[in-house]
């Protein structure tokens, strides 16, 4: 039997987190790691939507790596070719395609008890890890609802996430499930080129105005001189951000003069009462993800476009039923209804020191230690783990600050010698999860009167971070090592708890 081959770090995925997480490992000095993708190139989510349209809520010097500032972008909200570009460029200016495999998906990791290590199986081989980054993200599987009827549909089906490029929709009756943050981008793209659009909309989303603009030539210019003109730049979109949230997590009676500006925007485009009154929403604005969108709303007004305000609920042949029992037909079914975001399928084949698997472990519903520490799963780090979302901000703020987390990780363990482990304490992870939890009930994810993706299936919120981005840096800063149990390994014999 050949000997399984061994790094100190695997890395799973490649998208934002994947890649920053192996960019902080060699800035460590890590040089022995992996990153592991299924995939054949790199960029995460931003290499599987590739939908028309498709594009980034959330400014674009916001929504990179403060260590590799792009002064080139050329909008001021980026799309998806060219955040995809920018994640290929942070792969080569880093030098990380030498780690990376690609193909490599992961069919299970088992924490081995004797050797205090993850021993990985992946569709192109077999390793075995002291530390594993699990960077597969919070969007990366995507949820089709179970329709009845919906296999015996004789025309074209995917998700949004899954976009057929080879199918033309030009002149086709499309349906268009779920009015998420995909589904008000690919609405305005599909709209003019398609014979009928049927919207199923089970609730309408909050949307206001994308103001989107291109970044003057003389600006990028400006940026390339004088990089902390960048840097101020940045800094001005993330204020404004972390200001913004206390109306969101502390204060959301205060959100109603945004919902009057959602309202107005609405009021601009859609003219008539009874597509207005089907479009407004019933909850606080910020209980579900404001959308972001100048063309969504003259899309729906559009002659050819029907709004059911309903949800699917059957197939019949080509005859599709909502659950208020219109019928429409279609050529072409496209679902925009998320992903596994509370249910990741990558929590079934992680198996952890008592044999359960993640995804048992976290049967009631996700909780770890500051976001990157799950109790019985040793040196195991999610990033973008349970409660680390934002509602408001840039993802890449809270991966930077996880990554904070996994260097000082890796640290303490260097500092404490030998062949060890460290497991998040379960009393410290409850202790953690108690006070998000109790900070979570005034938010408005809690008191907005929604039911959002941001939820599981017992109804609590286990997505979002339920503070500002300053105060999550702040609480991952630095490993506390009384919140976990050292487990080192002694001659002979099984792994043991150190005092």
């Amino acid at each position: 039997m050949t000997e399984r081959e061994h790094v100190r770090v695997a890395v799973v995925g490649s998208g934002f987190g994947g890649l920053g997480a192996a960019v902080r490992l060699r800035r460590e000095g890590i040089t022995d790691f992996v990153v592991l993708e299924r995939a054949d190139s790199v960029g995460g989510t931003w290499r599987d939507n590739s939908y028309p349209g498709c594009a980034c809520d959330v400014p674009s010097h916001l929504y990179s790596f403060s260590f590799a500032p792009n002064p080139d972008w050329p909008r001021a909200f980026s799309g998806q070719q060219h955040i995809r570009a920018y994640l290929e460029h942070v792969t080569d200016v880093f030098r990380l395609r030498p780690h990376i495999r690609f193909g490599a998906e992961v069919e299970k990791m088992t924490w081995n008890g004797e050797r205090l290590c993850w021993d990985i199986e992946t569709r192109s081989g077999s390793l075995s890890a002291d530390v594993v980054v699990s960077a597969t993200g919070p969007l990366s599987d995507p949820r089709i609802p179970d329709i009845p009827g919906l296999d015996s549909f004789p025309g074209k089906v995917f998700h949004s996430a899954r976009w057929d490029h080879d199918y033309d929709l030009t002149g086709k009756r499309v349906a268009m499930v779920g009015t998420g943050a995909s589904a008000i981008q690919i609405v305005p793209s599909v709209q003019p080129r398609v014979s009928r659009l049927t919207l199923f909309q089970r609730t309408p989303p909050w949307v206001l105005p994308r103001v989107d603009r291109a970044i003057s030539g003389a600006e990028r210019a400006l940026h390339r001189a004088l990089p902390v003109t960048a840097r101020l730049r940045r800094a001005l979109l993330w204020g404004i951000r972390e200001l913004q949230v206390q109306a969101f997590t502390r204060h959301p009676e205060e959100l109603g003069f945004v919902e009057q500006l959602a309202k107005r925007n609405m009021a601009r485009a859609i003219k008539d009462p009874a597509l207005r009154a089907r479009l407004t929403p019933d909850y606080r604005i910020g209980c579900k993800r404001i959308l972001l969108s100048s063309d969504y709303y003259p899309a729906l007004a559009q002659p050819n476009v029907d709004v059911v305000a309903s949800g699917l609920t059957e197939v019949r042949g080509s005859t599709l039923v909502a659950a208020d029992g219109s019928e429409a037909e279609a050529d072409a079914i496209i679902f925009g209804t998320g992903f596994h975001v509370t249910d990741m399928p990558v929590a079934e084949r992680v198996v952890g020191a008592d044999g359960r698997t993640l995804a048992e472990a976290w049967k009631g519903g996700m909780e770890a230690l500051r976001g990157s520490s799950v109790a019985g799963f040793p040196n195991w780090i999610p990033i973008i783990g349970p409660n680390t979302g934002l509602g408001n901000s840039s993802m890449i703020l809270i991966i930077e600050s996880q990554l904070n987390y996994l260097a000082d990780f890796l640290r303490q363990m260097k500092v404490l010698g030998g062949r060890i482990a460290l497991d998040a304490r379960p009393a410290a992870v409850e202790a953690w999860n108690h006070r998000v939890q109790e900070r979570m009930k005034r938010t408005v994810w809690s008191t907005g009167g929604c039911t959002s993706w941001y939820l599981d299936a017992s109804g609590r919120n286990t997505t979002i971070w339920p503070g500002t981005t300053s105060e999550f840096r702040r609480a991952t800063r630095r490993v506390d090592l009384a919140e976990y149990d050292v487990l080192r390994v002694t001659a002979g014999q099984q792994a043991e708890v150190a005092a």
